[in-house]
């Protein structure tokens, strides 16, 4: 529902939270900057094809195992959730608010996001598009889950995400592993694959595994154009389970920045849980035991992309909330004070944004970036026009994001 935040109580915020919150948000709405097309504008060996061979890398998710900084948005998303219900808590509690109530609004929450997840999705289908492996979907299945265990205490929680995330793992190794004469290219794996794995890990093998084979069932309990067999991707429903662990992890941070504790030691502890939740995933994936894949979210990688988030909330936590540097977080406090209503935009009126600029100043954006493609040697200026039109349409998206943020307006559920 919209809300206008003149009318609510004054709410202390953690500059560190709301611009890792930003950032995220950033990283998801400059898709449309299509910058790892620059690499196809780039010479061989010069210095611009090595960045643009890192932005394309960064910008884009991996194809299995391992993660680019594309693959931390949802973990981030996921990771910030947790992190935001450690202070909302309080928060609500402080108003005198019954736990019954929370859990209430804690259920209303889980449904909405499932279905703006599965509305979004369906957009530009003949049918609704039920699907439950997208960001929205997979908070919405395991906010309310969250929020039961919110209130354990810290050995509560660390046994929680043990629990989680082993039962998880050993779901995936009971579940028998595909044989040699797995028929792999009719379950969305092309022949050339290079990321099936041997011994335990290959029970994490794409598409043909536990979740693969929960989802051909899942799936086609909706009504679907056709049989639901597999994802291209290989995403899948049951990635909320582990996610869950994630969210409990970014719970633990939200705990970790409230301990009535010296900056020092708040700064230890924050580091301590990054090097150790990144350091025991690598240990067990270099076991092959379990290999560090995002897109069916194994035990591995929620530690090491939890990992991940909590070193990421650690240094915003230095310089924004210990040295007070925080000002430069300003462009991203705007887009994530706003997340869902950010999020709705680059599903609905991203592409209008993106046609208007084109049909209204289309003759400049062709001219320009003909005259940048000749001056710095590109022989194609198709990648150029692209970052411009993505450059114009993140800054309109920006500028409305700003307007409702100097009007006090944000989208909340």
């Amino acid at each position: 529902m919209m809300t206008n935040s003149t009318e609510l109580p004054k709410v202390a915020r953690v500059a560190s939270v709301d611009v890792y919150r930003g950032m995220v948000m950033f990283l998801m709405l400059a898709e449309i900057l299509h910058l790892h097309k620059l690499k196809e504008i780039a010479t061989e060996g010069s210095w611009f094809a090595t960045v643009a061979d890192w932005l394309a890398f960064h910008t884009s998710h991996v194809p299995w195992r391992g993660g680019s900084l594309h693959d931390m948005i949802q973990p981030s998303f996921s990771f910030l959730v947790g992190t935001a219900m450690a202070f909302s808590l309080v928060a609500r509690g402080s108003k005198g608010q019954t736990w019954s109530r929370m859990f209430g609004h804690a259920i209303f929450r889980s449904v909405v996001l499932v279905f703006l997840g599965i509305f979004l999705r369906s957009l530009g289908k003949p049918i609704t598009n039920f699907t439950f492996d997208d960001t929205l979907t997979q908070i919405g299945l395991g906010y309310w889950l969250l929020f039961l265990l919110s209130g354990l205490k810290l050995r509560g929680l660390m046994v929680s995400i043990g629990v989680i995330l082993l039962g998880y793992w050993l779901a995936f190794v009971a579940y028998p592993a595909p044989g040699a004469d797995f028929p792999y290219a009719d379950n969305g794996v092309p022949a050339n694959w290079t990321e099936h794995y041997e011994g335990i890990a290959s029970h994490f093998n794409k598409n043909s595994n536990l979740a693969w084979r929960a989802d051909q069932w899942w799936m086609n309990r909706f009504p679907r154009e056709k049989p639901y067999l597999f994802s291209g991707g290989g995403y899948c429903t049951l990635s909320f389970i582990p996610a869950l662990a994630t969210m409990l992890l970014g719970l633990i941070a939200g705990r970790l920045l409230q301990l009535e504790a010296s900056v020092g030691r708040k700064q230890l502890l924050l580091w301590a849980a990054a090097i150790g939740c990144i350091g025991l995933a690598l240990v067990i994936d270099a076991a092959g035991l379990c290999p560090i894949v995002k897109r069916i979210w194994t035990p591995t990688w929620a530690l090491y992309s939890g990992g991940l988030c909590f070193a990421w909330l650690a240094f915003l936590n230095a310089i924004c909330d210990i040295a007070g540097f925080k000002s430069w977080g300003f462009p991203f406090v705007v887009i994530g004070a706003n997340s869902i209503a950010a999020y709705v935009m680059s599903w609905t009126i991203k592409e209008q944004i993106n046609l208007a600029i084109m049909r209204h100043f289309g003759y400049f954006v062709d001219t320009g970036s003909s005259i940048l493609a000749e001056r710095f040697g590109f022989g194609d200026s198709g990648a150029i026009k692209g970052l411009m039109i993505g450059v114009l349409t993140l800054s309109v998206l920006w500028l409305i994001l700003l307007w409702m943020y100097r009007r006090r307006i944000f989208l909340k559920i």
